[in-house]
């Protein structure tokens, strides 16, 4: 979207009083009313509207000025935020609500009663629909329900409560919408959309690559050395895991199928899980004796490193 200056034609310090001026010569101009069967005119119409609404408002001139929000209304990411928003409460269901390509009700009307000279009443207002604003949220949700799907509840800056369904498998950054479920329209006209930009929270030890899953989990000495049955998490919960004899820190294995479902073919995943040798938080006296009188066999495991 372009520059909002640059759509109005006014320079960076104009004055409110110019803004409101270059916008009601422009909107004139472009009203579809004024302008049945011209190509683009209502495109064109949308985004000196929108244009206006950043540049009528102080404090999202101010902001836009700032380079905290876009053209369009939207926040941009703070450096080091980690892909949250700059403006984002903490918790799960923390939002952000921006208007775009919008028409204020006050500006319409006191637009159309100088377009129709006055008569805000006559047929040409009274045929004037335009459709409502759309509204940008920004929801936080907790890694196992962006894995698993979830419902949650979500208020709209009007105080409406939705339901919005998060669908499993869905990524950061990916964009739900709620159809009319944005700012109401003029004179009749349609509603705007929510769009719901998803944020997946990171977990305390999952991480996603694609659908697969990928975990660290810790094995004693025993089981690294003789093998055996262990509990490993997953996104779906828990499963048996066969540890091989012999394994090391640094081995992975596979559990088929227990990653996050793609969300087009429907196939799930898998979850990669990589070994870590951990000894006791506390000396463990027999294991003590046990490695006084034992020598580890094949090669000085630094070799490579060049030393001893």
């Amino acid at each position: 979207m372009r520059d909002p200056y640059e759509v109005l034609g006014v320079s960076k310090g104009a004055s409110q009083k110019e803004i409101k001026a270059a916008y009601r010569k422009l909107a004139k101009e472009l009203h579809p009313d004024l302008n049945p069967g011209k190509e683009n005119i209502e495109s064109r119409f949308k985004e000196v509207s929108q244009a206006y609404s950043i540049l009528s408002d102080p404090e999202k001139r101010r902001r836009y000025d700032a380079g905290e929000i876009d053209a369009a209304g939207n926040e941009r990411m703070a450096a080091g935020a980690g892909g949250f928003y700059r403006d984002m409460g903490n918790g799960f269901g923390s939002t952000s609500f921006h208007a775009q390509e919008g028409v204020n009700p006050e500006d319409l009307e006191d637009l159309l009663s100088s377009i129709f000279g006055g008569r805000t009443r006559g047929r040409g207002a009274r045929n004037f629909k335009a459709r409502g604003a759309d509204v940008n949220y920004s929801l936080r949700v907790p890694f196992l329900d962006a894995a698993r799907g979830a419902t949650t509840a979500i208020t709209l800056p009007d105080g409406r409560k939705l339901n919005v369904k998060i669908p499993a498998g869905v990524t950061d950054g990916q964009l739900l919408r709620l159809a009319g479920q944005g700012q109401p329209g003029y004179g009749g006209g349609p509603a705007g959309d929510a769009y719901v930009e998803i944020r997946i929270e990171p977990h305390a030890f999952f991480n996603r690559k694609d659908n697969d899953i990928h975990v660290e989990v810790p094995i004693t000495l025993k089981e690294a050395v003789l093998g055996g049955k262990i509990e490993v998490p997953t996104v779906h919960g828990p499963v048996t895991l066969t540890v091989p004899k012999g394994s090391n820190t640094g081995t992975q294995l596979r559990l088929k199928g227990k990653g996050i479902k793609d969300q087009r073919t429907g196939t799930p995943g898998n979850q990669y899980v990589k070994l870590k040798v951990v000894l006791p938080d506390k000396p463990d006296p027999a294991l003590e004796e046990f490695v006084k009188g034992w020598e580890p066999a094949g090669e000085n495991p630094r070799k490579k490193m060049g030393v001893r």
